[in-house]
């Protein structure tokens, strides 16, 4: 019957600097989810019809999740679908309607691509792509340095943070600060040698023509009331974070300088932020300097980087546990961070077994899509499109949050295995590594916890299973009874070497 094309109208946006990294024989993609073919000079039948799929490499058996619960292994093969199928362009890219990369997606998909496969050269090129492209958000441009430190700590490799160095530095946007640390793109700092020093300028500054301004949450909807004040608390609790990581990307290149001035410059910030934008009446963390509110996004954002003060951690959790999921698919990232750091496993695991509107279950059940979502849902976004990478938050919460597998050390040379099972009964896990996979499988009971790990060659691992509200450190490491350090509602073992391991704990 030979081979008929079907010719789809592009917005002109679509034929941008990715339309070149398509090969000549694949074409333009057109991702879709149905097709209208009119005035066929043939019939249709359904041997007569082929499609093409057009991903990067992807190794669907390099992870694998399941569970007790259906909706957590439904929500999981959503969010792992969604790594292979977003990576068509080569490069990590704002779904199909604007097919370019994006800081905040880039740092999504980045860490849920790695729980997913092992392969790093794909979020490494794409930052590296947004070193010199920014976009226009003050907090995206922030993001290109915990990227970085992720491109890090995922390989061991320092050559892209040692050819970078200087862009990175300018990506901590400290010429934007005042006297006391807390920066602000409206405070009249925002000059053009600062726009310069990130690349913002040219075909970026024609492309935003207003600039560069604080996002909070996108789309704007979904900011929870939020009082948008020049001095932003989630622009500053992401600016500290990036000053604390790029003191430990100077000791990594071995910089004593910048360490020392990083070093310095996060505790001067985390101490005008604890200063500066928290109620005193309440303990919350507020939306910016002289606002009276304080939105979901203000809380959890700064409770994710360390900067609530310890002794109102309680009254930001119960207020974060008291929004439910008032955020985006975006910010719900930061809010999983924040949940896991604060020991919340449970309410974590609530939200990502959930149902409602604000879920990614309805992604599958209701809406009943295969790949991740631009938003909850059309209402929230109506011109969203149905393959958003950034959307697939789970892709790393359940591995790094729920099963509690994160580097300790570059390219996983020590690794943290901390699960959080809240009341999930029963979970198994592989993540790849650069070393190797890990494995990780726990049964949780009410009055006991049985936990295995498998570690690859070369890596050691600090190994922390529930307390079960024990104040006893004991515990049973492949049969022998030993005694771990009990560190709040979590009892550690250090040393653990690679193989297989069988941990338990009583209560």
């Amino acid at each position: 019957l030979g081979t008929y094309t079907l010719d789809i109208p592009t917005d002109p946006r679509n034929t941008g600097p990715f339309a070149v990294l398509m090969p000549d024989d694949v074409g333009e993609v057109y991702p879709f989810r149905y097709c209208e073919i009119v005035g066929s000079p043939v019939p249709l039948l359904r041997e007569n019809i082929q499609q093409r799929a057009i991903t990067y490499s992807f190794n669907d058996n390099a992870a694998r999740f399941t569970s007790s619960s259906r909706v957590l292994n439904d929500v999981w093969e959503l969010c792992k679908y969604s790594m292979k199928a977003t990576s068509f362009c080569g490069v990590y890219v704002d779904g199909d309607r604007e097919r370019i990369p994006y800081e905040a997606d880039a740092y999504i998909n980045q860490l849920g691509h790695y729980c997913c496969d092992r392969e790093f050269t794909l979020a490494r090129h794409t930052h590296e792509y947004l070193i010199r492209q920014p976009t226009w958000p003050t907090e995206w441009l922030l993001d290109s340095v915990l990227i970085a430190w992720n491109d890090y700590m995922q390989t061991g490799d320092t050559r892209s943070l040692a050819h970078f160095y200087t862009d990175l530095k300018a990506k901590t946007l400290t010429d934007l600060a005042r006297e006391d640390g807390l920066i602000s793109v409206s405070t009249g700092l925002l000059t053009d040698a600062v726009l310069k020093a990130v690349h913002f300028a040219g075909k970026s500054a024609r492309q935003f023509k207003s600039g560069v301004r604080d996002v909070v949450d996108w789309p704007q909807g979904e900011r929870d009331g939020y009082d948008m004040r020049p001095i932003n608390t989630v622009v500053n609790a992401l600016h500290y974070r990036a000053l604390v990581l790029m003191a430990r990307i100077a000791e990594a290149l071995d910089a004593p300088e910048d360490i020392r001035f990083y070093r310095a410059r996060a505790q001067d910030v985390k101490q005008a932020v604890q200063t500066h934008l928290v109620d005193p009446h309440t303990g919350l963390m507020l939306d910016g300097e002289g606002s009276t509110h304080s939105a979901l996004h203000a809380n959890m954002f700064a409770l994710a980087f360390d900067l609530v003060p310890k002794e109102n951690i309680p009254a930001v959790v119960r207020f974060i546990k008291s929004k439910g999921m008032a955020c985006s698919v975006y910010a719900s990232q930061f809010l999983m961070e924040a949940l896991y750091r604060a020991g919340e496993g449970n309410y974590a695991l609530s939200l990502l077994t959930a149902t409602a509107e604000r879920s990614w279950a309805h992604m599958v059940y209701d809406v009943g899509s295969t790949i991740s979502l631009e938003a909850w849902d059309n209402r929230f976004k109506p011109n969203q499109d149905w393959n958003h990478a950034w959307g697939a938050v789970p892709a790393s919460a359940i591995p790094r949050g729920l099963m509690g597998i994160t580097p300790l050390k570059p390219g996983f040379e020590e690794l943290s295995i901390q699960p959080q099972p809240g009341s999930l009964a029963y979970a198994e896990l592989t993540m790849p590594t650069v070393r190797g996979p890990v494995t990780v499988r726990f049964n949780n009971a009410p009055r006991s916890f049985h936990l295995e790990v498998e570690l690859p060659a070369n890596t050691t691992a600090c190994v922390a299973l529930p307390g079960l509200g024990s104040d006893h450190p004991g515990l049973t490491v492949d049969g022998t009874r030993v005694f771990g350090n009990l560190d709040g509602a979590f009892v550690f073992v250090n040393g653990i070497g690679s193989g297989r391991h069988i941990f338990e704990r009583h209560k």
